[in-house]
């Protein structure tokens, strides 16, 4: 088996793992509380913008925004910037996500980051410009908790130019 199929192949299995894990905690959750779950809408979307099953919420993939946005007169392409500035974009919009849901950064307790080689890095995803962004977010002195997180290289995102996706699930803490 060549190396690209294997890659291939241990990503594939990778992403089914994190996706039985999300559907065995989503079940979980649902079952320890009764309760339907609530979806968080998001009108200029097909999928909502997170579920709340019990005490969990499960925020959907979240892209950057672009750092200079598309002129179609002029036939520009959006610029989102490196991964570091896409990380930061991204985290600063699940960080909103979490804020009118009554969370905050510290309830994340789990975390799948979706890369894509950067063509400014021989194709390969820029590891150390993400954690430069998430560390501005997690184990600071002002937020301290980290969640789990899995981290995986992927070929492409639906929007082009896009390096960073990341999804994620907060726990409401027990009063």
């Amino acid at each position: 088996m060549s190396h690209s199929k294997i890659k291939r192949s241990s990503t594939a299995v990778v992403a089914a793992g994190a996706l039985c894990l999300s559907a065995a905690l989503f079940t979980g959750a649902r079952n320890a509380n009764a309760q339907s779950p609530t979806h968080i809408q998001n009108a200029r979307s097909p999928i909502a913008t997170a579920v709340w099953a019990g005490n969990l919420l499960f925020i959907s993939g979240t892209a950057p925004s672009p750092v200079t946005p598309a002129d179609r007169a002029k036939g520009t392409a959006a610029v989102y910037g490196d991964t570091k500035t896409q990380t930061v974009s991204v985290l600063g919009k699940i960080e909103a996500t979490l804020k009118e849901q009554g969370l905050t950064m510290g309830d994340v307790v789990m975390m799948h980051v979706y890369l894509v080689g950067d063509p400014a890095n021989q194709g390969k995803m820029d590891f150390a410009g993400m954690n430069a962004g998430f560390t501005q977010f997690f184990g600071t002195d002002a937020q301290p908790n980290k969640p789990a997180r899995t981290t995986l290289q992927i070929a492409a995102l639906v929007g082009g130019g896009a390096l960073v996706e990341i999804d994620a699930v907060a726990a409401k803490p027990a009063k």
